[in-house]
């Protein structure tokens, strides 16, 4: 079942295209209850990276529970955009 999941984590890093360059193409899939809640991926080069685009149509009870599987670790870094695993984290621990 997780291979499942991260299967559909890599359509959508797919989505991203060439539009991410200079960017690896990234997927996320966020799963409660056996069921894909939401999903993204990074869309293009400076933009939101994946596990924020699957998180941004979620609310912090939602997140509750849920598993966020991702083709690529989040970043901790501040470039372009604010490091992904503090928003990752953030969305776990309200």
């Amino acid at each position: 079942m997780l291979t499942d999941y991260m299967q559909q984590a890599i359509y959508q890093a797919r989505l991203g295209g060439p539009a991410t360059y200079r960017n690896p193409q990234v997927g996320a899939v966020v799963v409660k209850d056996g069921r894909v809640i939401a999903q993204g991926y990074h869309h293009y080069f400076g933009g939101a990276h994946a596990e924020v685009d699957a998180l941004a149509h979620l609310t912090s009870d939602q997140t509750r529970g849920a598993t966020l599987i991702v083709t690529l670790e989040p970043c901790s870094h501040h470039g372009k955009t604010p490091p992904c695993c503090e928003r990752v984290t953030s969305s776990w621990n309200q």
